[in-house]
């Protein structure tokens, strides 16, 4: 028989890291090892009891389990834009300038589809969320990685992009709060990214799922006059609403923009649940209280423990870091992140994140998730402890 080999795309791409970790901590967990994750970012508190309710009583209806639009509910993507209305400042129309998703992670896909040919060239992060490059790399996009540094607030160097050949480059990644480093954004941030985008029509695409954890300002890059004409904004329910297995996003744009990203999602999945679709309402209609618990309150306790793991290998971080990881730099005697990352998992049975996963711009940092409760933080610490 003639030998099958797969498409060529995917010798352009590897194994999503945390899938192959994973497995390794399954295997290690099947013998009996007790592996604490402290790798990713999965919030592993509930979502809001009128959320639960919700989705109960709506799939109890008999007529709620058929396909939906693939544009979702008008009573979803009202509650969205009253979301960002209340939580941003920011006027959406519901019928023309919001597309639902199933997770936001599919999003980067169907961006890429919509305005990236072959060829293109596209602006990816260093370090930044694997993905960017991955799904670029999938659609035969030419990567052109800018990077971000420590001493530049992890901000981009406008003036080294300008330096940069842009004239094949049509999409940039973004992402503030930013993953891996937890640097926050800032409105003037925004408008420089605004404005680099309009001067040199490429396209910012600005992911923002995490602009609610540990943040009393929550921002988003449409706050910028004239944004929606060059930006695209992802977000996401999975970070900010304890509801990461439930895979509900958005994407937020102009009217011209939606409707070219709706033409790769219809021929790609076929709606959401309703009873997901009305979960989702009640979940962006919950308290304040509730946010500050769950989204403030909870994560600043985490991450005490957090820092007290970092002080414990020598690694240095800003206090001023938001979202649900902490960010931390190696010490010299350190040979890289994932030898360290590595000692600690087999030996203390504890799995960090090495920078080096996310660029080479991450290669002397750890990240540590929050997303793990108190009392297996400290445990995860007193297990470091002793093998350091």
């Amino acid at each position: 028989m003639k030998q099958i080999v797969p498409a060529d795309r995917l010798n352009t791409v590897s194994e999503y890291y945390f899938s192959i970790k994973l497995k390794e901590i399954a295997e290690m967990n099947a013998q009996g090892k007790n592996v604490i994750s402290l790798g990713i970012g999965s919030p592993d508190m509930p979502p809001s009891q009128q959320t639960i309710d919700e989705l109960c009583r709506s799939a109890n209806d008999k007529k709620a389990h058929g396909y939906q639009p693939h544009v979702g509910t008008i009573e979803l993507r009202k509650a969205i834009a009253n979301f960002y209305k209340k939580t941003y400042g920011v006027e959406l129309d519901p019928k023309k300038e919001i597309q639902p998703l199933i997770g936001s992670k599919e999003g980067i896909m169907f961006i890429s589809m919509a305005f990236l040919n072959p060829g293109d060239g596209v602006l990816v992060p260093n370090p930044g969320y694997p993905t960017y490059t991955s799904v670029s790399r999938l659609i035969g996009a030419d990567i052109h990685t800018y990077d971000l540094d420590e001493n530049n607030g992890w901000q981009p160097d406008f003036d080294a992009l300008e330096k940069m050949d842009l004239a094949n480059i049509k999409l940039m990644w973004t992402n503030y709060p930013n993953m891996p480093t937890g640097a926050n954004g800032s409105l003037e941030l925004f408008q420089k990214l605004v404005d680099f985008g309009k001067k040199h029509g490429i396209i910012i695409v600005h992911d923002n799922p995490y602009s609610m954890i540990l943040n009393e300002n929550p921002l988003s890059i449409l706050q910028i006059e004239g944004s929606k004409d060059i930006c695209i904004e992802l977000n996401s329910m999975s970070k900010s609403h304890n509801m990461p297995g439930w895979r509900l996003g958005m994407i937020v744009s102009n009217a011209q923009f939606i409707e070219w990203i709706l033409k790769v999602l219809t021929n790609v999945e076929s709606g959401i649940l309703k009873p997901m679709q009305d979960a989702a309402i009640a979940a962006l209609n919950n308290s304040n209280v509730w946010h500050r618990e769950n989204n403030i309150d909870l994560y600043a306790r985490r991450r005490v423990y957090a820092k007290e793991i970092m002080d414990m290998l020598g690694c240095s971080y800003d206090e001023n870091q938001v979202g649900m990881f902490f960010w931390g730099k190696i010490p010299d005697k350190y040979k890289s992140s994932e030898e360290l990352a590595d000692h600690i998992l087999y030996n203390a049975h504890v799995f960090i994140t090495p920078g080096s996963i996310f660029g080479s711009r991450g290669e002397r940092y750890i990240r540590i998730s929050l997303c793990c409760n108190e009392e297996m933080l400290q445990e995860a610490k007193e297990r470091i402890k002793k093998v350091i």
